[in-house]
């Protein structure tokens, strides 16, 4: 039987560069974002080599989830594994500044579009047991705060805890449960978050080697590949030349 990834957030990043890894482990694809034509554009790219379904989906409405899933065709039903990756940053700069919409939009996608995705796909995963795995993308972020994280930060930490919650649930499945939580990586993220400004996106990784999504996608599908007896509850990855900072310390003139 073919194992089967779900793709969420597949059309750029990380989603793009884990299709591409999975194919090459000769994985079926169900490849989902909101971009119809990037999709297709990856489809004909893999699917010489892979069976590609793809879906044009909002993760933020579960209704389109739902109906999704549903639609799914039977040859991609038999899902082995689900990587919850659809997400986003927005307004780096303090809260104070922050539009309540940018707050709105990060909680809608990166959680509450987390929660749409994993309860559909939920299961598909369970029928398929032992081995299968459900891959949330976090961040450090998650884990460590910084100027400019607020939400963007609890959403993620969001993430952190519901991977661990859903892992007692589903003991007894067979079914694994991995945060995957990278720091600075070098993709398509920090030009969405400083909405299209490429010379500040540029900045977050001038001078230094962040990670890539090819370095990412590697973890996501060596988790998803260990023996079905071997569960790794949360991989923090970061580039070598990236490290925490001291506290800060607001000091009188």
């Amino acid at each position: 039987m073919t194992n089967v990834a779900f793709i969420t957030g597949a059309t750029s990043g990380f989603g793009r560069a884990a299709a591409r890894r999975f194919a090459r482990e000769g994985w079926a694809l169900v490849l989902a974002g909101r971009r119809l034509e990037r999709l297709e554009e990856l489809a004909r790219e893999l699917e010489g080599t892979v069976p590609v379904h793809v879906a044009a989906l909002d993760v933020r409405d579960a209704a389109a989830v739902r109906a999704v899933v549903d639609a799914l065709p039977p040859a991609f039903r038999a899902v082995t594994t689900l990587v919850n990756n659809a997400g986003l940053a927005l307004a780096p700069e303090p809260a104070p500044r922050v539009a309540l919409e940018d707050w709105h939009t990060m909680i809608d996608t990166n959680v509450t579009g987390l929660v749409n995705v994993t309860h559909a796909v939920l299961p598909l995963l369970i029928e398929t047991g032992a081995g299968a795995s459900i891959v949330n993308i976090g961040s450090v972020a998650g884990e460590w705060p910084y100027p400019g994280s607020h939400v963007y930060g609890a959403t993620k930490a969001f993430v952190k805890q519901f991977s661990l919650n859903l892992r007692c649930d589903l003991l007894k499945t067979g079914v694994r449960v991995t945060d995957i939580a990278p720091g600075a990586a070098e993709t398509e993220f920090a030009l969405v978050r400083t909405r299209g400004d490429r010379a500040a996106s540029d900045a977050v990784y001038r001078g230094t080697t962040p990670l890539t999504a090819e370095d990412v996608a590697d973890q996501i599908v060596y988790v998803a590949t260990l023996p079905p007896h071997v569960a790794v509850n949360r991989l923090e990855i970061m580039a070598q030349r990236q490290a925490w900072s001291p506290f800060a310390v607001d000091r009188d003139a």
